[in-house]
Formats: C-alpha cells, sequence, structure tokens
C-alpha cells in the first residue's frame, strides 16, 4: 500500500511522514525530493528554466512511479509519500501508474490555513535559481522537492477548491503536532479513508491495438473524455483484447464507458501506426464513427466513477488544448475522412499510400 501525503508547500508534510511511518507496521519513508535532487543534478539547465515545478517535468513523474514501485518491491511494507500534487492531471499520471503496478494509493491531506501558510513561506530562505545546475544535496540535507512557483500557497488554494478537498481524506492541522496529526492519519488509514479505486490496467509490456470511437453534437463538435487513472482528455475506447476485432472492442468499450449500445460496427476513420517512443511500445490505433449524438442520449451518458471523471463535446480549438499532439493529429485526419466518406492510413499521424491527402 502507498500512502500519498498530500498538502502545500510549507505544511509540513514531510515531518508527519516521519511520524507516521513509526506509527504504521512496516512502514517506510520515500522522498521525492531525493529524486528531484537528482534530476538537478544530471538535467540541461534548460530544462529548469522552462518549469516553474519540477512536477511539471515527465521525467519526474515517471521516475516518481518506478522508484516508489521498486522500493515496495524490496520492502514489502507501507510507504508513506510525502509530496505536494496539486494539478489533478499530475495526481491522474502518478496514481495510475501506481495502479498499473498493482499498488493501491491512500489519498491524505494535511490541510494548514492560508495565513499560517504564508507565515511560515515567508521565513524560509529564497529557493535556488535555476540558472545553474546545484550540486546534488547530501543525503542528510533537506531534499529540494520543487522550484517555486510565483504563488504556491495560491495553487494550493485553487486545487482544494476544484478537486483535491473532494479527492483526499482530509486532516485540519490547526494546532496539532506533527505527532497529533500523524495518529489522526494512522487512525484514519486503519478506517480505510484516502482510497483511490483506480482501473487495474497491467502495465503494457509490448505494442498494443487500440480502438476509439468519435461522436459528434449537432454543432460538429466532438465528444472526449476524462479519464481519472491519466493525464489528458482522449477519445472514448479502449485497448483491444486477445482474440477481440478493432470493432468489437470499440463497441464493448462504449458499453463499458458510456453506457451506450451500438447496433453495429461503426464505420473506420482512420488506422494510425504510432511509433514507440520510450516509455511507451506504440501499435496501432483505430478511430470510428459514431455518427451524431442526440442530445437525449447525450444527457443519459453513465461514466464509470473510477475510470472517467467527465466528458465534453469540444471544438477543434478546445481539443487542441486538451489532447495530446498525436491524438490531435488523428483527430485532424478522422475530421478529413469524415468529410470525404473514405478511411485514412496514417503512420505517426500522418497519411500514406497511393492517394494519400497533403494537408487536413
Amino acid at each position: 500500500m502507498i500512502i500519498w501525503l498530500n498538502g502545500a508547500f510549507g505544511a509540513g508534510k514531510t515531518s508527519v511522514a516521519g511520524e507516521l511511518v513509526e506509527l504504521l507496521p512496516g512502514g517506510v519513508l520515500f522522498e521525492p525530493g531525493r529524486l528531484t535532487a537528482v534530476l538537478r543534478g544530471t538535467l540541461p539547465v534548460k530544462s529548469w528554466e522552462e518549469t516553474g515545478d519540477v512536477r511539471n517535468l515527465p521525467a519526474w513523474r515517471r521516475l516518481v512511479v518506478e522508484a516508489v514501485a521498486a522500493v515496495h518491491r524490496e520492502t514489502g511494507g507501507t510507504l508513506v509519500v510525502p509530496g505536494s500534487l496539486l494539478d489533478r492531471s499530475h495526481r491522474d499520471e502518478i496514481f495510475g501508474g501506481l495502479a498499473a503496478c498493482g499498488l493501491s494509493v491512500r489519498h491524505l491531506l494535511v490541510h494548514v490555513d492560508e495565513a499560517v501558510l504564508r507565515h511560515r513561506l515567508r521565513d524560509r530562505p529564497p529557493p535556488t535559481a535555476g540558472r545553474t545546475n546545484p550540486p546534488v544535496p547530501a543525503y542528510g540535507d533537506p531534499p529540494p522537492d520543487r522550484l517555486r512557483a510565483p504563488d504556491p500557497i495560491g495553487a494550493y488554494l485553487r486545487a482544494l477548491e476544484e478537486w483535491l478537498a473532494l479527492d483526499a481524506h482530509t486532516v485540519d492541522a490547526a494546532g496539532l503536532t506533527p505527532r497529533l496529526i500523524a495518529e489522526r492519519l494512522a487512525r484514519a488509514v486503519g478506517a480505510g479513508a484516502g482510497l483511490c479505486p483506480m482501473p487495474g490496467t497491467p502495465r503494457r509490456t509490448g505494442a498494443t491495438v487500440a480502438a476509439g470511437v468519435l461522436f459528434f453534437d449537432e454543432d460538429d463538435r466532438v465528444l472526449l473524455v476524462d479519464p481519472v487513472y491519466k493525464a489528458g482528455w482522449e477519445f472514448p475506447g479502449g485497448v483491444v483484447e486477445s482474440g477481440e476485432s478493432p470493432a468489437r472492442a470499440a463497441i464493448r468499450e462504449i458499453a463499458e464507458e458510456l453506457g451506450l449500445r451500438m447496433s453495429g460496427a461503426p464505420p473506420l476513420l482512420v488506422i494510425d501506426w504510432e511509433p514507440p517512443r520510450p516509455p511507451g511500445y506504440g501499435g496501432l490505433r483505430l478511430l470510428f464513427d459514431g455518427g451524431v449524438l442526440p442530445p437525449e442520449r447525450a444527457a443519459g451518458l453513465l461514466l464509470p466513477p473510477d475510470e472517467l471523471r467527465a466528458w465534453r463535446f469540444v471544438d477543434p480549438v478546445e481539443a487542441e488544448r486538451l489532447l495530446s499532439p498525436n491524438r490531435m493529429a488523428r483527430l485532424r485526419w478522422a475530421l478529413r475522412a469524415r468529410a470525404e466518406g473514405r478511411p485514412l492510413n496514417l503512420e505517426a499521424g500522418v497519411p500514406v499510400g497511393p492517394g494519400a491527402p497533403v494537408g487536413p
């Protein structure tokens, strides 16, 4: 089991975590800040200049998942991980990655009032500038777990209002010592609080075939869904199972994810070969045309709460903001294929073969 101890910068998470591991059988403290120290001593300066927060680095998020899973395999104990996750997409990626490793996560929040946080941060020294690679600190030094954002407390308050308070089990730290906070957290863990259910999707070990379906509203906006277990929006659909055809997989996934029953195999829009880009393995990606979804059917969509958080119809401008570049390229060509009434064969998001169009 993984206990992720969330909270604002300055909330005292690491001190509380140190107390909590003493209260839990087999408790082990894992500090993500140690990974930050390695990255700051390794990555080029440009990587740090382009982000205000280490959590914006994909390398940091991947390292956290791999390191936590590796330490858990070695110790077999309960890992307590103190770290601020204020961007929900980062939470999705890390918790989803741990779930894919077969690890359940308890999400706990140490809440400290704004006035106390601002007082604590005023008393802290300014963060190290990102102009040069600072030396990696010794193990006993405080871990540099972040490059401080312009307003870290504001980021925490926004996250608290938008999603964090609903996602994590909260303990109010007002007037409590780290030990007392840890005791309350330990009791909450014992009662099963903070469990974040995630789909038990096994980690991919090779190329996959995935099938998605595009649904449209009466204004030709496309339907996207927001997965709980990974970052970013995507098309409804999923991985084709062994012995299953892509069209059948699309029908099954739409029934599971949206509660929609499709009467027959939908028309194919694009088939795209996605090349392997570590840590991904690539594979074939197919998009089918689900047609126009009338308002009354859209109003009846049923999302599995442990898999999908939300759905929405979006125009191309909003789709570009929500989708990854490879999915957006796939969508552009799928819209072109739908308009021309013929499927397109893509490689890495670019049409290939005789008569392949030049631009969407």
